[in-house]
């Protein structure tokens, strides 16, 4: 993945970004609406989601399936390479959250420190 050619950057890149790990997090529990998705990640526009869940499709990490009602009714879930990334990505929000704390208090020592 040092490599600037190695494709394990872009799925690095897929995976990673900030929307990428919250939607797959999301989908661990289990298969969701796209207004459900996007009630439950805060912050989150339309657009973004429905950029992400395009490429996490296009990647075999998400599934969609539509069922054939008036209104069509359509779920996003996590296929099962999907599901094999979900534990080391939990194990890095976990990680993220039990220490956000301690990096918010090294960026705000630093700041003072770099006056």
């Amino acid at each position: 993945m040092f490599h600037r050619d190695c494709p394990a950057r872009m799925v690095l890149d897929h995976v990673t970004s900030r929307w990428g790990v919250l939607i797959l997090t999301a989908l661990r529990e289990g298969d969701l609406r796209f207004s459900e998705l996007r009630q439950k990640i805060e912050g989150i526009s339309e657009k973004m989601l429905s950029q992400t869940l395009r490429m996490l499709l296009r990647d075999g990490l998400v599934s969609r399936t539509v069922e054939p009602c008036t209104p069509p009714r359509v779920t996003y879930g996590l296929t099962t390479l999907g599901k094999g990334i979900t534990d080391p990505l939990e194990a890095l929000s976990g990680w993220i959250r039990d220490h956000a704390r301690d990096i918010l208090a090294a960026q705000s020592s630093f700041d003072t420190a770099d006056r």
